[in-house]
């Protein structure tokens, strides 16, 4: 099944038009808001380096499970 959904407000300008996959493997300073500086916080204390990295890292998916869990699963 094809999805769609416009990543703009996501991503950065250059990133906006890459397929899923390249994303996966971007950099975590690719996300619209995270600075190259987040990222080396992010990539000193987790390990994290891209999107992909932050997106499977233990710590956020327990987080997200916690407050979709308080929120109704919405």
């Amino acid at each position: 099944m094809a999805v769609t959904a416009d990543l703009a407000k996501l991503l950065d300008k250059s990133y906006e038009d890459k397929e899923l996959a390249e994303l996966v493997n971007a950099p975590v300073a690719a996300l619209a808001g995270v600075t190259d500086d987040d990222a080396k916080l992010l990539r000193d204390a987790l390990n994290i380096k891209t999107i992909g990295d932050l997106g499977r890292n233990k710590y956020f998916r327990a987080a997200t499970a916690l407050v979709t869990l308080a929120d109704g699963g919405r």
